[in-house]
């Protein structure tokens, strides 16, 4: 039985394995549908928190919220951005099938080396480990 997102996740075949972990693993990635402004990313902006990062400005994020029937006060409003947090990881396991399930996972092993899945129980963890990292001086999620 494979691990959930493996070194090998989408890579059926040894070829597609050799490939990617021998020639493209160590290329940059180039973003040209990044949700974050140009401006932020050239100044190596540091975040206060993974809200700031991954929330403010995510369309597909507040798409899939709505969907689930968050309130909008949880998108784009006035909640804290431990609140917008939190309805998004309850907001989560109902985007299974979905990349944005995907991705989700992904980032947070890639970049913050979290190994958990993202839901409304794990949400207080997951958010105080990423912000945690983002607060280290010499920390970038380039």
């Amino acid at each position: 039985m494979k691990n959930f997102l493996d070194e090998n996740f989408l890579l059926n075949t040894k070829t597609a394995q050799q490939l990617y972990h021998e020639y493209a693993k160590q290329m940059p990635i180039i973003d040209y549908h990044c949700h974050l402004p140009p401006d932020q990313i050239a100044e190596d902006k540091q975040f206060d928190n993974l809200t700031q990062i991954w929330l403010y400005g995510d369309h597909y994020k507040w798409r899939a919220m709505r969907t689930n029937g968050v309130d909008e006060r949880y998108c784009t409003g006035d909640a804290t951005d431990f609140e917008k947090f939190r309805k998004w990881a309850e907001t989560v396991p109902y985007t299974l099938r979905n990349p944005l399930y995907y991705w989700t996972h992904l980032e947070l092993q890639r970049y913050f080396d979290v190994h958990e899945i993202l839901n409304g129980d794990s949400a207080e963890r997951v958010y105080e480990a990423c912000t945690a990292k983002l607060q280290t001086p010499d920390y970038s999620v380039r």
